[in-house]
């Protein structure tokens, strides 16, 4: 006749099929996981640590790059002076980087 039988393929053994499939996913998500997820995790820990620790005199960069110290610190805001008699208040987590005692004079 003109049409030939069909037979089925072999498994080709356990690992075949849909683990093998669902593998190449499962080493994308660990890679984004190490590479991108977990040091940006890091960083934002480090972050809160610092603005919790933030305490009257320490010497503040705000995220728009003033430079100054701090006067008075409440729960949401901090007052920065950045030039004598010159105060401005900016929220905590605008405060971006906590400078060593002393960088402000050697500016």
């Amino acid at each position: 006749m003109l049409i030939s039988n069909a037979y089925a393929q072999s498994t080709g053994g356990p690992f075949s099929g849909d683990l093998m499939a669902f593998l190449p996913m499962v080493a994308i998500f660990v890679v984004f996981y190490f590479l991108l997820i977990r040091p940006q995790q890091k960083r934002a820990k480090e972050t809160r640590a610092m603005l919790d620790a933030l305490q009257k005199g320490d010497e503040v960069v705000t995220s728009g790059g003033v430079v100054g110290k701090i006067s008075k610190i409440s729960e949401g805001y901090a007052e920065v002076d950045i030039a004598p008699n010159v105060t401005i208040t900016v929220q905590r987590s605008a405060i971006s980087l906590m400078l060593p005692k002393g960088t402000i004079k050697s500016l």
